[in-house]
């Protein structure tokens, strides 16, 4: 009869039961009975020695009869169970008790059986209990292999998701770095904004994935003038109503180019909405106030201090601290004064570069 799976050219390993019974001539008969079938048998007569052995070494099944010396078998029980909890308990007692017995397995134990018992009722219920913890052992074993899995398997996700975030980012930085350079003016523009707006969201106590998403989208807010008039865009001068018509849908188009790419997140958000003002006369969306992306809420000032620290041939360049005071007027109207806040406390402290 074999107890226990072997390992290939390998011998099995014996299964363990441990015997807890005050009565000598019991534990020394069970002893040799189970020890005939091949199990590795200890017999401790008390409590206290079946609490001491189950925390030395493993054991697969403890018989433990109901009366003990120094404690009761059913307080026995749990603490059994605390100490090992893959262990498998069968209570042997000499009253045969409907209730004594329904308290046993609701306590934990995995059978109830009444002496004087047959011996293969006793081999059975044996065999069945290390059937029953192989099982959980074997389930449990299972369970973490498939932990394990799977959180590798995230992992392995996750970094594909980020090459192909850093890859599409790249790709997309190329276009809006060469729609930059067909205007002296605005070369730069976008490196600027992305880098001063992650310091903004830093210093408004973003977490860094969001930092790093509001980076991302100061790179590519300005994609979508891919599908603006060349003319419009190198335009000297005032626009008419029908091209800042037109160009004001830049910040539609490019959330329509980022939209297939899924994996960008928050950020087709930001890049959509950082037109939109704090009294809701922005666009394309008209959102008021905390409605507004704080993404798209710190790309759209940011925006504002570039350009007005930015050389532009219709407008005088002013210093970042004049640009911050001149943007004061515009809390409340087209600023987020939290962002604002943020914004300044970057210029005038030097807040450094998020890692």
């Amino acid at each position: 009869m074999t107890h226990a799976a072997a390992a290939p050219d390998s011998e099995p390993t014996p299964v363990t039961v441990l015997v807890v019974d005050d009565e000598e001539p019991i534990r020394n008969a069970l002893r040799r009975f189970l020890g005939q079938e091949k199990y590795d048998v200890l017999a401790v007569g008390t409590a206290a020695e079946a609490l001491e052995t189950v925390r030395r070494q493993p054991v697969s099944c403890v018989l433990v009869d109901v009366r003990l010396p120094d404690l009761s078998g059913m307080d026995l029980l749990p603490q059994l169970l605390e100490a090992d909890p893959q262990a498998v308990v069968i209570m042997l007692s000499a009253v045969n008790d409907a209730s004594t017995a329904k308290t046993a397995i609701q306590r934990g134990a995995f059978d109830y059986l009444v002496k004087p018992m047959d011996l293969v009722d006793l081999l059975q219920a044996v065999q069945r209990a290390v059937r029953r913890r192989d099982s959980r052992i074997e389930s449990e074993r299972l369970a973490e292999v498939l932990r394990h899995e799977v959180a590798a398997r995230t992992t392995e996700l996750q970094q594909e998701r980020e090459v192909l975030r850093a890859l599409s980012v790249t790709t997309l930085q190329a276009l809006v770095n060469a729609l930059e350079a067909k205007d002296p003016h605005l070369r730069g523009h976008s490196a600027r904004v992305a880098d001063l707006a992650a310091r903004v969201a830093a210093a408004c106590g973003l977490e860094a994935s969001a930092v790093e998403q509001v980076r991302v989208a100061g790179r590519l807010h300005d994609i979508g003038k891919i599908g603006i008039r060349e003319s419009i865009l190198n335009k000297q001068g005032p626009l008419t109503d029908e091209e800042f018509t037109h160009v004001k849908t830049h910040a539609e188009i490019g959330a329509q180019i980022l939209s297939p790419m899924t994996h960008l997140g928050p950020v087709i958000g930001f890049v959509r909405h950082h037109h939109e003002r704090w009294d809701g006369k922005g666009y394309p969306a008209g959102l008021t106030g905390e409605a507004i992306p704080m993404g798209a809420r710190i790309l759209g000032a940011v925006e504002i201090f570039d350009a007005l620290t930015t050389s532009r041939p219709y407008q005088d360049t002013m210093t970042p601290d004049q640009a911050v005071t001149r943007m004061g007027d515009l809390v409340g109207t087209v600023l987020d004064p939290v962002v604002l806040d943020a914004l300044a406390s970057v210029v005038r402290v030097g807040a450094p570069e998020p890692a």
